[in-house]
């Protein structure tokens, strides 16, 4: 099995049963069988309980591997005379007796033994037979100084571990062993006969990575495989969207529509003219609206995920177009149509800085990940950067954004990223002022950078919103299509667990939900009663996604729970709703 075959018959080879795993636990010989009955039943041998070379309904799952993995399993579970009755019933063994020899020798510190037993495996890599028996011999190495014997731990060094002519930095640091024996000590070899016992078995998890597993069988192989299996299942699933959805073994795991935000839990009535942007901050503890009526709002979300009004951000000149959060959510800013950054505390409400340039307008702001700098678009097409100040400490000049334009920065501070044509983004470094590029055959509205820095969702005047793989060579994933634009600026966002769905407004009054995966529209969730420029789904909070409109409001959307009762319908602007308006 995985190694040469013997000429002995399977039910005679020998048994990796206690100490096979035991041994790699707790450093335990081999030595230590099981009991004398089962020693007895073993002696005799059981046929097989049928003969197919393949199990399963697909046809696709080897008897042999099978049954070896699970006997792994039980092993490693500690249902070790479990695993050898399975062995001797099934007269499939775990491994060749070959195998298990290695391994006891590994255990014993038979060393010299078990360089010549990894030679009669049979591998057929030669250099995984060097590597491994470098491992050996370093192990070997080792505790010949730990025994004081460093006469015999060069000879080692020089006559077996040098003539393998591999990993010639380690030989070096090995040769620091012996001129400073404390060096040993960074090595991870202290000079205790107890935590050197225990380097034995670690040695042989090693060893049983390096070798093949028809050898060797990993160590969790079928966990792997069960959560393997499992993984696939919830990424197939539409709807899958819960954080404390635990997956069962015993069945196909599927979650229902149940599990997407769509019910208006409330509505949000403050502002007194359209809301064209709104924003959940990043512990999802506060949103922040702006409008067309010149004001900003910043919200506030309970434990209980109702939201209240915390402070009405006033002082713009024009409709305000934009809000960022600073990366540790205490502060704020805020953009007025090619006018000036405003930047607030979220705590008091307070303006703490109104950045600007003389002569121009800014239409979009930032955060640097630091929380340290600002940086915004300007009319003139320059992205320019400040301190909080307001000092300016540096301006990309040319054709660097549009007059209208959103602008995102990586979390590492490298990427700047803008439209810098009617049909193209731009991808600015920093540091080094290379540039890279996304081209689209249509008009970008907007676009918006995933959490993890991979993905940006790119909205198009054609009604479609395109996906685009970022990280390594740019290149487009998928698109999303069913929503409504013909004259406005529509937005769309990625929200759900793990950001695996795609959110947007519409024209038509509706937010649409896409899976992100597959593409598949969803939900097309109605209640507006005019254009939806833009959508936040809460980061901490997957069953939460805002949503806000010309119709003056927001709307917030929850889980479609039955049986909602119905709240105070007229509490300081804000409407508390099932459904409906």
């Amino acid at each position: 099995m995985g190694g040469v075959e013997d000429d002995e018959p399977p039910s005679k080879r020998m048994k990796l049963s206690s100490g096979e795993l035991a041994g790699l636990s707790n450093g335990s010989s081999l030595s230590e069988s099981v009991g004398g009955s089962l020693r007895d039943l073993m002696a005799r041998p059981l046929p097989s309980q049928g003969d197919e070379e393949m199990v399963g309904s697909k046809g696709v799952i080897k008897r042999v591997e099978f049954v070896r993995i699970i006997a792994k399993a039980l092993y490693s579970l500690g249902y070790t005379k479990t695993g050898a009755y399975l062995e001797e019933e099934s007269g499939i063994p775990l491994y060749s007796s070959l195998v298990n020899l290695f391994t006891q020798q590994i255990l014993d510190g038979n060393w010299d033994e078990s360089v010549a037993t990894l030679h009669k495996i049979g591998l057929l890599d030669e250099n995984i037979v060097k590597s491994a028996s470098f491992l050996i011999l370093e192990q070997k190495f080792f505790e010949l100084l730990d025994g004081e014997k460093v006469m015999d731990a060069l000879k080692t060094l020089r006559t077996e571990i040098s003539p393998l002519c591999i990993n010639n930095s380690r030989v070096h640091e090995l040769s620091s062993c012996i001129v400073s024996p404390s060096k040993c000590i960074l090595d991870g070899i202290p000079s205790q006969n107890a935590v050197r016992a225990k380097s034995r078995p670690k040695l042989l998890e090693n060893l049983q990575k390096l070798l093949p597993p028809t050898v060797m069988i990993p160590e969790r192989r079928l966990e792997h495989l069960v959560e393997q299996a499992l993984d696939l299942q919830r990424d197939a699933c539409m709807f899958h969207n819960s954080l404390d959805g635990e997956m069962s073994l015993y069945t196909d795991h599927q979650c229902g529509r149940e599990q997407i935000p769509s019910q208006t839990s409330q509505i949000l009535q403050h502002h007194q003219d359209e809301v064209w942007f709104l924003q959940f901050s990043h512990n999802g503890k506060y949103l922040a609206s702006s409008s067309k009526d010149r004001s900003a709002i910043i919200w506030e979300v309970d434990a209980n995920g109702r939201v209240s009004l915390r402070h009405r951000l006033s002082g713009h000149q024009k409709p305000v177009s934009y809000v960022s959060w600073s990366p540790d959510d205490h502060q704020i800013l805020t953009c007025g149509v090619e006018e000036t950054v405003r930047r607030w505390d979220v705590s008091s409400g307070e303006c703490l800085h109104i950045y600007e340039k003389t002569g121009l307008g800014l239409v979009s702001c930032g955060w640097f990940p630091d929380g340290k700098w600002v940086f915004c678009g300007v009319t003139d097409k320059s992205i320019c950067m400040w301190d909080l100040d307001g000092k300016e400490l540096e301006c990309w000049k040319g054709q660097r954004t549009l007059r209208i334009s959103d602008l995102e920065v990586t979390t590492d501070g490298k990427w700047i990223i803008s439209i810098f044509r009617d049909t193209a983004l731009l991808l600015l470094d920093r540091e080094s002022k290379s540039e890279r590029s996304i081209e689209e055959t249509e008009p970008i509205t907007s676009f918006s950078l995933s959490r993890d820095n991979k993905f940006l969702l790119v909205n198009l005047l054609n009604q479609e919103i395109h996906l685009w793989n970022i990280e390594g060579d740019i290149k487009l994933v998928s698109k999303y299509e069913g929503l409504k634009r013909t004259r406005f600026l529509i937005r769309s966002c990625f929200g759900g667990l793990e950001q695996a769905f795609i959110a947007s407004g519409s024209e038509d009054s509706q937010v649409y939900v896409w899976h992100r995966g597959s593409g598949e529209l969803i939900e097309a969730l109605p209640g507006h009663s005019g254009a939806v420029n833009c959508v936040s789904w809460n980061p901490s909070n997957p069953h939460m996604l805002a949503s806000g409109s010309d119709d003056r409001t927001i709307r917030i959307w929850g889980l479609n729970v039955v049986n909602l009762k119905q709240k105070d319908t007229h509490s300081n602007g804000i409407h508390y709703c099932n459904g409906g308006t």
